[in-house]
């Protein structure tokens, strides 16, 4: 059997695919202060340009979304824009991006789960929580995508809900939402702008993980493309506020907010409100899980439909008989979290440093994919014969704001291990080519379009 269970899933619970791949809580948390330290007045601002170029980069989705849906994400989409062969790159870059972003999901389990015990003045090794969350996630993947979309929607719901309701407290102690500073950009570079637009590309990555739910998503023809739009724009927003207030927060504390290892902890104690200071911790906690188990959702059904398409062993491309998930596809996805993030850890990186590397590398990966969705989207649409001007110039728009991110990861050169993360990427990459080249011609070069309705 080698079908999903089909229209399952209802626009929330597809919206809820993206947000939990975006673990929007792990930025305020972990990602605000590398941003200040880059852009610093300008990081809203620096915020508000890169949910820009993604919301660009969404409408390119959009053009597939709106008229093809399949497990296949956005290699699906580069196939019916590029063929084959072109299709093979996308999805190897999708595993990439994919993989190390769950694998970031478990090491930031595994560095807030290590902190939670140490509160306690209890500890255990990290490599033990990380293999909890990766069996419950498993668990929750294998058995029921419902299930596993409602769990992603309660979770982030409810650790969103704590950092809003930290910032709404700690706006309120300071008597004021007005920052001189911030608002005037007062010693904001272009420099400093452009190296935050890349800070925040990776923040926003993920968003459009919904499109690996084409099988499942109920009318997916709408929910996808709405899905995609509303995450990327919900998650700027949440952002771009979350770097004001954080900013503005800090604000004459002993402790530059670069600085500070533990931010939002540090902002509760000085706004005497240590009770949140857990709550915080275990919200950030269930937004790494999160975080892996909409990895674990979006990779296992790639891996699900190169199989079905024949880069893969066809046995990966099985479909469980009762739950009707890639139960196949799911396990081996899994067991490639396992071995990249047990073997750092094992390997003696500190979770916070395997946290940082992986988010970091699984970036290069996005950026790859979007510009493949818009070089595609203007191909695709010539080859239906709707093209129109105003397509070309989004697809131009696009691809002119990705250069700020793939250019500023090179230069100016970032500090070690960071300055190798590009020729990484682009070895995989390589790599890539040379294994599954060969084996593109067993699937055919293109499919007749689904109608759209």
């Amino acid at each position: 059997m080698n079908e999903l269970r089909t229209g399952c899933l209802n626009l929330w619970e597809v919206v809820a695919q993206s947000i939990a791949m975006l673990g929007p809580t792990m930025t305020p948390v972990l990602i605000v202060p590398l941003m200040y330290a880059s852009a610093g007045n300008a990081s809203w601002l620096a915020y508000a340009f890169g949910a820009l170029m993604l919301v660009a980069v969404a409408l390119n989705i959009r053009v597939f979304a709106r008229r093809s849906a399949s497990a296949g994400s956005l290699y699906e989409y580069a196939r019916r824009a590029f063929g084959s062969r072109g299709a093979l790159l996308c999805g190897w870059a999708l595993l990439w991006a994919y993989a190390l972003v769950g694998v970031a999901g478990l090491t930031g389990f595994a560095v807030f789960s290590t902190a939670l015990l140490a509160s306690a003045h209890a500890s255990v090794a990290p490599i033990l929580p990380l293999a909890g969350c990766l069996l419950v996630a498993f668990g929750l993947a294998y058995r029921d995508i419902r299930l596993s979309t409602i769990t992603l929607l309660c979770l982030e719901a409810g650790s969103v809900t704590l950092i809003l309701v930290l910032f709404a407290l700690l706006l309120a102690h300071g008597k004021t939402v007005v920052d001189p500073d911030q608002l005037t950009l007062r010693g904001a570079n272009l420099s400093g702008l452009a190296l935050g637009a890349t800070v925040a590309i990776f923040s926003l990555v993920g968003f459009e993980s919904a499109t690996s739910l084409g099988e499942e998503a109920h009318n997916p023809l709408h929910s996808i493309p709405s899905a995609v739009i509303l995450s990327v724009i919900a998650a700027g927003a949440f952002f771009i506020f979350c770097a004001y207030a954080e900013v503005l927060a800090a604000r004459g504390l002993p402790t530059a907010l670069d600085k500070m290892g533990a931010p939002l902890d540090t902002l509760a104690d000085a706004a005497h409100l240590p009770a949140l200071k857990i709550a915080i911790d275990v919200g950030a906690l269930l937004s790494s899980f999160s975080i892996t188990l909409a990895a674990l959702n979006a990779g296992g059904r790639i891996v699900f439909t190169k199989s079905r398409s024949g880069l893969f062993p066809r046995a990966l491309g099985a479909s469980h008989p009762i739950f009707r998930t890639p139960h196949v596809a799911l396990a081996s996805f899994a067991a490639v979290l396992a071995l990249v993030g047990g073997g750092m850890i094992l390997g003696g990186i500190a979770p916070l440093d395997a946290f940082n590397d992986t988010a970091t590398l699984g970036s290069f990966g996005f950026i790859a994919i979007y510009v493949f969705v818009a070089l595609g989207a203007p191909l695709y649409l010539r080859r239906l014969g709707e093209l129109r001007p105003y397509h070309v110039a989004i697809s131009a728009f696009t691809l002119g704001l990705l250069l700020i991110p793939a250019v500023g990861s090179v230069y100016p050169v970032p500090a070690p291990p960071t300055n190798a993360f590009p020729y990484i990427f682009a070895g995989y990459f390589i790599l890539g080519v040379a294994l599954l080249w060969s084996r593109s011609g067993r699937i055919p070069e293109r499919e007749p379009e689904p109608a759209a309705t």
